[in-house]
C-alpha cells in the first residue's frame, strides 16, 4: 500500500494529461511515435512506463519537437523529454491546464522558438537541454575479487559488492581470501 497521495489522484484517461502531473514534472524516454492524420490529436508518443497512456502533444508542442529534432519521428525513439503541467493553457477560452515540454535530450544549448499563443499572436518559447546521466557501468565482480592483491583490498572490494549479489560470489571471495592469507596465518 502506498502512502503517496499522488497515486490516489491519477485521472482515468487514454492519454497522459495535465492532471497526471499535478504532483510534478516527469521525464519520459520515447519508445515509439504514431501519427494518424485527420484527428484532433494526430501524434501519440509512447514512452517507457506509459501504462497505455501515450503523450499526445498539442500542435505547439508538436511544432517544438519538429523544430528541435526535425520532422522524422523515427529519430525520436530513445530520446527523452521533461513534461510539466502548465495551468495557464487555455481551451475554448478557459484555462484548463495542459502539458508543456521544458527540457529535451539531444540539444546542444537552449532553444527558443516563436509559437502561437493565441490567434494572430506568437510568443517566444524556450526548451532547455536535458542532461541524461550515463548509466552506471556494469562491474565484473569476479574480476574485481580475483584481482585483489591483499586481504585488506579484498575486504574493501567485498564491501562494495551489492547485497543481492553476495550469495553468488561468497565462495569465490572465501577462496581468494585463503589464497591471499599467508600460510602461517591460515587455520
Amino acid at each position: 500500500m502506498s502512502d503517496s497521495m499522488a497515486s490516489a489522484i491519477i485521472p482515468k484517461s487514454d492519454q497522459l494529461n495535465s492532471d497526471d502531473l499535478i504532483s510534478g514534472p516527469i521525464t519520459i524516454t520515447i519508445t515509439g511515435v504514431s501519427i494518424r492524420g485527420g484527428q484532433e490529436q494526430p501524434v501519440a508518443i509512447s514512452y517507457t512506463g506509459d501504462n497505455g497512456k501515450p503523450y499526445k502533444p498539442c500542435k505547439s508542442m508538436s511544432r517544438c519537437l519538429v523544430f528541435a529534432w526535425g520532422p522524422d519521428a523515427k529519430q525520436y525513439v530513445g530520446r527523452s523529454l521533461t513534461l510539466y503541467r502548465d495551468p495557464d493553457v487555455k481551451w475554448a477560452g478557459m484555462a484548463v491546464g495542459g502539458l508543456r515540454i521544458s527540457h529535451m535530450s539531444d540539444l546542444p544549448e537552449p532553444l527558443t522558438m516563436a509559437l502561437t499563443a493565441t490567434k494572430g499572436s506568437r510568443k517566444p518559447y524556450t526548451v532547455r537541454p536535458l542532461e541524461i546521466a550515463a548509466p552506471e557501468p556494469e562491474i565484473d565482480w569476479q574480476a574485481e575479487i580475483l584481482g585483489c592483491q591483499s586481504v585488506a583490498e579484498l575486504g574493501e572490494v567485498w564491501g562494495r559488492v551489492p547485497k543481492k549479489l553476495k550469495p553468488e560470489f561468497t565462495v569465490l571471495k572465501d577462496v581468494r581470501k585463503i589464497e591471499l592469507t599467508p600460510k602461517e596465518q591460515q587455520p
